[in-house]
């Protein structure tokens, strides 16, 4: 065996409750952001299909934890939906059942469940007071950590505030792929920023809990921004690239302040958030003990071919371009590139400018259209994800001989699962799953994937 991993290295995968738990109206689950931009958008919806729709997880999580157990997960992201937990605020009993019962299924079938907190899914009633836009919403989202420590803190040991914060920023506030399809950088940025404000203080309360052997962190998808020359203007772009999308939330998160150069550009643009005094000392005290490392393509960019139009509200990039590199190897059905590398330099990049910090591979992952193409013998050969992760974690291996602080892998996703307003376009799942019957078939990868966790290594 040429790749074998450390020992007790995590195994798994990861999901989100809106993406798999289905149920989106039952069970006393009031509307998050999705269920109702549905409601009034679906032509914006992948074949209008809706949050309802998803992979029923609600009511089949105990053969799921099966299967994922008969394919070697050691662990299991999932997520807490904060409108089914606490809908008007308050404790709703079945949802409790539920999570106990998946937890406690998780830990019975020798699968670690990592929890987090919030992946994209805004409650409606928090939305409508201004999401992360109103200090109210930071509070609130503080209350609703607290209950899920109180709750379920006794066995879960890995914790994570948020998932990919910068989405809901980009998509809900620049580039309206998410709602509320606000498009207005000087509210992007408030909402960053009090996203963070939210993040440090459900750590500060963790920290008070004193859970024994227990870690909180943050996920976020960190992205190579990679110059497409050495010529000091396209370094510079890639250089403000990284400053908004990667660092604008991994320098706080794990060194509890923010990059020099970003608040100089924010000032100088007038784009700067609301702040309070107690902020930055909050920040400071809380930074995480684990971060999860979400890839799946790298950006590339060079400096700007035009002048900014002077009359165009301020945006991200107005600072770089945009760059596609010649040559380069696509994900044809998904149309991102492939770059394995990318997940090296990132654990690199961890290793040598902040502090080694312990990290996994949270995501990463293969999404491919109309897979049923590919079905032989009834398994669906799916040899490009095979491909697609085998290469990615020969980088990790690499990068773990390099003294990377790196612990586990994670794909996205155990069964193909609903993405937003991609529905279920894209199919990323070791399991496929039947619409229509809500059926799950293993795909090729799941029996691959379960020779590499059995064996440590390939």
């Amino acid at each position: 065996m040429k790749y074998k991993f450390p020992s007790n290295f995590w195994w798994g995968s990861a999901t989100s409750a809106t993406q798999i738990e289905g149920a989106a109206s039952e069970e006393g689950k009031d509307k998050n952001i999705w269920d109702y931009w549905f409601e009034k958008e679906p032509n914006r919806f992948f074949d209008q299909v809706g949050p309802e729709k998803t992979s029923n997880f609600y009511y089949t999580y105990k053969q799921d934890i099966q299967h994922m157990k008969e394919i070697g997960h050691n662990s299991f992201r999932l997520s807490i939906s904060w409108s089914r937990l606490l809908p008007n605020g308050k404790v709703n009993q079945k949802a409790v059942d539920f999570y106990d019962h998946v937890i406690n299924e998780l830990i019975a079938n020798g699968i670690e469940p990592f929890v987090n907190l919030f992946h994209f899914d805004m409650p409606l009633s928090m939305q409508e007071l201004g999401g992360w836009e109103n200090r109210i919403v930071v509070e609130k989202y503080k209350e609703y950590a607290n209950i899920c420590f109180q709750l379920f803190g006794d066995r879960v040991r890995k914790w994570f505030t948020f998932n990919e914060p910068i989405v809901p920023v980009e998509g809900g506030y620049l580039y309206d792929f998410h709602y509320p399809n606000i498009v207005d950088a000087k509210r992007a940025v408030q909402v960053a920023y009090h996203t963070m404000i939210a993040h440090a203080k459900a750590i500060q309360l963790f920290r008070r809990f004193n859970f024994k052997d227990s870690k909180i962190g943050i996920i976020l998808n960190l992205t190579p921004s990679y110059p497409r020359s050495n010529n000091p203007a396209d370094l510079r772009a890639s250089r403000i690239a990284d400053l908004f999308f990667n660092r604008s939330f991994l320098d706080p998160a794990v060194y509890g302040e923010y990059p020099s150069e970003l608040i100089e550009i924010l000032t100088k643009y007038g784009q700067m958030p609301n702040t309070e005094v107690t902020d930055k000392e909050l920040l400071k005290a809380n930074t995480i003990d684990i971060l999860g490392i979400n890839y799946y393509q790298p950006r590339r960019v060079k400096a700007k071919e035009y002048l900014p139009n002077p009359y165009a509200p301020f945006m991200p990039d107005m600072f770089f371009d945009l760059y596609e590199m010649p040559g380069r190897k696509m994900n044809a059905y998904r149309g991102w590139e492939i770059y394995e590398k990318g997940i090296y330099d990132i654990l690199v990049n961890l290793r040598d400018n902040y502090g080694n910090i312990e990290s996994f591979i949270s995501e990463n992952g293969m999404g491919v259209q109309d897979e049923e193409r590919f079905i032989k013998d009834g398994v669906i050969q799916d040899d490009y994800r095979i491909d697609f992760i085998r290469e990615h974690l020969k980088w990790v291996h690499k990068a773990i001989a390099e003294a990377c602080n790196v612990k586990g892998y994670h794909l996205w996703t155990f069964m193909d699962n609903w993405s937003w307003l991609n529905a279920y376009k894209n199919r990323y799942g070791f399991y496929s799953v039947e619409l229509s019957t809500m059926k799950r078939t293993p795909k090729k990868s799941a029996y691959w994937f379960k020779k590499i966790a059995e064996n440590n290594g390939f």
